[in-house]
């Protein structure tokens, strides 16, 4: 062989292992990164099997040796809040990250209304303005589904500035936004959201498979996956790929707009809401970044089976805590109104359940719920006023997570007491007192043993709501808010909605 070929064999050679033996950190350890104060931190990546790798941070260093399989992790001493500092993984290279703040970090999570960016709120251009927040930061996780649990996610470290704050989560910024603004501490938010999605893809399959009520769910997806990959169903959509593309040359030649290709054969492996299939892709591989809590804005996909979203929202919180370790906080955003407006007393209710099962879903500890029921817009499934949910979460945040002595939640529903044809009920937060909207509005509802629905008329007294009607001499159960879009006619002093309920259980 020629002198040359062999030079450039061996720097080739050189290169690769050079390449192999490269320190890397796990992509949340990069530029602009926020680390959880007050307790120890996780720092990891990957390196040659045997390689010995230095984590220097805020005047600590921690040593390891990478494993067989190139994985290395180190544990810093729990960090205090400081002025931003450099930190660096060092074995046969070294890897700075620069621009690292120490404070809070928020996990951001759920479907289209969490992904839903700050340049679809209102008043973008006044936002955008006022974007300069040093101290907070976003790592939007760009990876997508997955077959199988993730090491590694695709993302950045943005620094919030009018240059870049219209493509960050609405919701996870402005919850972000207050909670830097009152702790005066670095706030870092990690947004991990994909639209039109269910909760069980954000749910691992470990936990899923040994629920029998689950067992349909998955089953069905299989059946739709097997269905797509079969030779009839693949030689069809060939077919179908084919004509669409002699179509679109058809289309070029008339001058005529291109028509649509046509969808995969029935289900495909990866398809976003598959069961598990965002949870491997865009939550498995964030686990063991030192977290305090983490916010949910997801429902709508789950709407109409209230029952089973009861089961799998605690399932999902239960299955993240587990594999963090920590019973961290976590809240969720109860759905706004949203659809026709309600026609009658017992017209379906829609979305009503699955705000049932995310009040059910309180009864998890460490948990809380922000109720946006006024927020939605009835013809948009993506409300504008971000600003506002996001500061009914950051409330939450504030009160029970960081110990301020304020309101944070609406009325919630906590009891009540049948009184010949009245219906005395009790609420929690009535904080300042209950308040109610006047006018000949429609949002309380009783029905007598028949379960024949109608409207009633409602009077605060103290801290109790007196509900009847002429037609129900004998009161069974009271519902409120009990619809899609409802009236939302009962606050609390703070000027927080009350929480829809229902008292009875009849399907």
């Amino acid at each position: 062989m020629h002198h040359r070929s062999l030079l450039a064999l061996a720097a080739t050679a050189t290169l690769l292992s050079g390449a192999r033996a490269d320190v890397t950190l796990h992509p949340l350890f990069s530029d602009h990164t926020v680390l959880q104060r007050a307790v120890p931190v996780r720092v990891w990546g990957w390196a040659d099997a045997g390689e010995a790798v230095t984590v220097t941070f805020a005047g600590q260093s921690k040593n390891t040796t990478a494993a067989a399989d190139g994985k290395w992790s180190v544990k810093l001493d729990a960090l205090k809040v400081g002025e931003p500092q450099v930190l660096t993984a060092k074995g046969k290279n070294t890897v700075t990250v620069n621009d690292v703040l120490v404070g809070e970090v928020w996990l951001c999570s759920g479907q289209s209304n969490m992904g839903m960016n700050v340049q679809g709120s209102q008043n973008f251009p006044q936002e955008k303005d006022a974007a300069n927040h040093p101290l907070l930061r976003m790592f939007t996780v760009r990876s997508g589904s997955a077959l199988t649990p993730q090491e590694k996610c695709d993302g950045t470290w943005q620094v919030s500035a009018p240059e870049v704050v219209g493509g960050f989560s609405a919701a996870a910024y402005f919850f972000g936004r207050e909670v830097q603004e009152k702790l005066g501490v670095p706030v870092g938010l990690i947004n991990s959201s994909v639209g039109g999605t269910a909760i069980e893809a954000w749910t691992s399959m470990d936990v899923m498979k040994p629920k029998a009520e689950l067992a349909p769910l998955l089953e069905s997806w299989e059946k739709q996956i097997a269905a797509g990959q079969s030779p009839e169903a693949q030689a069809k959509h060939a077919e179908a790929m084919a004509k669409w593309k002699d179509d679109v040359e058809a289309a070029k030649a008339a001058s005529k707009p291109a028509p649509r290709a046509p969808a995969g054969p029935g289900r495909q492996p990866l398809d976003t809401n598959r069961p598990a299939n965002l949870f491997n892709g865009k939550i498995a591989p964030l686990v063991g970044y030192a977290l305090r809590g983490a916010i949910w804005y997801q429902g709508e996909s789950n709407a109409g089976n209230g029952p089973l979203y009861a089961l799998q929202l605690p399932l999902m919180i239960a299955d993240w805590r587990q594999r963090w370790g920590a019973e961290f906080p976590f809240a969720w955003v109860q759905l706004p109104l949203f659809q026709a407006h309600t026609t009658g007393p017992g017209a379906p209710a829609g979305w009503a359940d699955v705000r049932e099962a995310m009040t059910q879903s309180l009864a998890v500890p460490n948990t809380g719920m922000s109720i946006n029921l006024e927020l939605g817009e009835a013809d948009n499934i993506h409300p504008k006023n971000k600003q506002e949910i996001g500061h009914r979460l950051a409330l939450w945040a504030r009160a029970k997570v960081y110990g301020e002595k304020i309101p944070y939640s609406g009325p919630l529903y906590a009891g009540h007491e049948i009184k010949g044809s009245e219906v005395i009920v009790r609420f929690q937060h009535t904080d300042g007192g209950l308040k109610q909207k006047e006018g000949e509005l429609n949002s309380f509802a009783i029905a007598g043993a028949d379960k024949v629905w109608h409207w009633a008329k409602s009077r605060i007294v103290g801290e109790t709501l007196i509900v009847s009607s002429p037609e129900v001499p004998a009161p069974a159960a009271v519902r409120y808010a009990w619809a899609s879009n409802p009236d939302v006619i009962l606050f609390n002093g703070a000027g927080l909605p009350a929480g829809p309920f229902r008292t009875d259980d009849w399907k």
